[in-house]
């Protein structure tokens, strides 16, 4: 299958090699379109905005671009998710019996759907999938209304 993969975090921080391996994964796959692998790799929700909020001061002490014109839509064009046809994500799946999203995709999640299960990812099932997607059915999204 044709499938962009993409790495989500601060890839800088990896080791030179495994930076490498990416760089050129995610080169090689930059031009399909038609199914996304995303990995969190060295990711964190809070580094994630603060780097986009980088990006954008940076941008303004360029001169291309006026504190007035940064908007939802501005921020979320410099976010790491930003490639991805629809970057927010309607259900969000976690394992661990953890019932939190340790910092995981903060901005993109305002309004996802949860589903929390006490299995481990190496011992999710195709029956644990099944249940989310069902219970994620029987919902009915108020995207924060």
């Amino acid at each position: 299958k044709r499938v962009r993969v993409r790495v989500l975090g601060r890839v800088d921080l990896l080791p030179e090699r495994l930076q490498e391996l990416i760089h050129r994964v995610e080169e090689k796959t930059k031009d399909y379109d038609q199914f996304y692998l995303n990995l969190a790799i060295a990711y964190g929700g809070r580094a994630e905005i603060v780097d986009a909020a980088r990006k954008i001061a940076e941008r303004v002490e360029r001169g291309e671009l006026k504190p007035g014109e940064i908007d939802e839509y501005l921020f979320e064009k410099h976010l790491y998710t930003s490639h991805l046809p629809q970057p927010d994500p309607d259900l969000i799946i976690r394992t661990s019996g953890e019932a939190r999203l340790s910092g995981f995709l903060l901005w993109q999640s305002a309004y996802s759907e949860l589903f929390f299960l006490d299995v481990y990812w190496p011992e999710f099932r195709d029956i644990d999938l099944y249940r989310a997607i069902r219970s994620y059915q029987g919902r009915q999204r108020r995207f924060g209304r």
